[in-house]
């Protein structure tokens, strides 16, 4: 970012930034990537003053963020988990059928499930750590037969290091496109995590317990799948204040008459 703003000294570094990020969209890169990297400059600069090595303001403290529309998030269905399965089982990858499968029924980001250790699966748990985004250790339950099915796949598929897993990504995404499925772009295997999000939520689970189980550090993110709740906001139709309201009853018997 430096060299493209032409490593600037600080009193021009907001000028600078502007247009740097105005050529960054021109260059055909999405706003979400242009907020990162203003994200990523904000840091350096707070970063900076904490450490007592810059006295001023944040340069680019008051520069407002693009604002994203957000996308509605796509979540696979039952056949759907049947099709991608079957597709999987035709790949010669042995890591990414059961990668898949432990990320659908722990909620766990690709990698984070890829990156797993031998210690990191006991007790009727999957423990994330290290390589989780929020940095932050999670244990979430599995059930007797998939830790059994773990177990197996470390036996018959051991790796050179304590790691369960190699690298499995292009196999998935390779028996991911001979389906029929259509998602997003920018989804793929992050599609696994809304389904079972989706699915924990459609299925009654509460929101404070998935929060916990994502590993989201602020329930807004989780609120994105509240609404497929079953009851979701269905205290609307007994709530409003025409429901129970004498004087629009005894008008709607008066207008009758």
């Amino acid at each position: 970012m430096a060299d493209k703003m032409e490593n600037p000294v600080t009193s021009q570094v907001r000028l600078r930034f502007d247009e740097y990020r105005q050529a960054r969209i021109i260059e055909g890169k999405s706003l979400s990537t242009v907020n990162r990297e203003h994200a990523y400059l904000r840091a350096v600069f707070n970063e900076l003053k904490r450490l007592g090595q810059w006295k001023g303001d944040n340069p680019i403290s008051d520069i407002r963020q693009f604002k994203i529309q957000e996308n509605e998030l796509s979540f696979l269905t039952g056949k759907q988990i049947e099709e991608l399965f079957l597709s999987l089982q035709k790949s010669s990858n042995p890591n990414a059928t059961l990668i898949t499968k432990i990320a659908l029924s722990t909620g766990g980001r690709w990698g984070e499930v890829e990156a797993l250790t031998t210690t990191q699966v006991r007790a009727g748990r999957v423990q994330f750590a290290n390589s989780t985004k929020s940095k932050k250790a999670r244990a979430v339950p599995i059930d007797a037969d998939l830790e059994a099915e773990i177990a197996e796949h470390e036996k018959t598929n051991p790796t050179k290091t304590t790691r369960l897993f190699s690298s499995a990504y292009g196999a998935f995404l390779e028996a991911l496109h001979r389906t029929s499925i259509v998602l997003p772009p920018g989804q793929a295997s992050h599609v696994l995590r809304h389904t079972f999000a989706s699915h924990f939520i459609i299925n009654g689970g509460n929101i404070l317990t998935l929060q916990r189980v994502l590993g989201h550090a602020s329930l807004t993110m989780t609120m994105r799948y509240a609404h497929l709740a079953p009851d979701h906001l269905q205290e609307v139709l007994k709530l409003n204040p025409l429901a129970n309201n004498i004087a629009v009853g005894s008008l709607s018997e008066a207008q009758k008459k």
